[in-house]
């Protein structure tokens, strides 16, 4: 059964030029987006994560929580039906994940992948809760470039607390 909560997930990678993220293009409505999906059954988010990225792009690893949240109208899931009457948004929890040497392998969902800097990602992406979930990726990238090492704690994988 679908649970009440969205997942985001923003897949990215390092380059000498700076980061560059994976924008897919849906398959039925053509336009571009991350990772996105719903929980199941008893999943928490970060399982849903997980789950969602390795369905969609054929990745694995371990997903870094991002702060960044946002509301989805019920109305758009078909499992709606089923949820509680007064629930009339869901939660969409972000997460980013380091794709390193792997090879990005599209699901039926999406028709095309791009690896774009941000400012191209930007300007493609359709929903605002992406743009925002991904200027604070770039934001923490950028702070951990600028100090060379990362702070204990940054970007580190997501929790199985969420």
């Amino acid at each position: 059964m679908r649970a009440p909560f969205q997942i985001l997930v923003i897949p990215f990678r390092r380059r000498a030029a700076g980061p560059e993220f994976a924008l897919l293009k849906r398959a039925d409505a053509r336009y571009w987006q991350f990772v996105a999906g719903g929980g199941e059954d008893e999943e928490s988010p970060v399982q849903a994560a997980k789950r969602e990225t390795r369905e969609e792009i054929g990745i694995t690893g371990e997903p870094i929580l991002l702060d960044s949240m946002a509301t989805v109208p019920k109305e758009g899931f078909a499992a709606a039906a089923s949820w509680d009457q007064e629930l009339y948004v869901i939660p969409e929890y972000c997460f980013a994940i380091h794709v390193t040497d792997s090879v990005i392998a599209l699901s039926d969902e999406h028709t095309e992948v791009r690896w774009v800097p941000y400012e191209q990602a930007f300007r493609l992406l359709k929903w605002d809760s992406n743009r925002n979930a991904l200027w604070e990726l770039n934001e923490r990238l950028k702070k951990e470039d600028s100090e060379q090492a990362p702070a204990a704690g940054a970007l580190s994988p997501a929790d199985d607390a969420c």
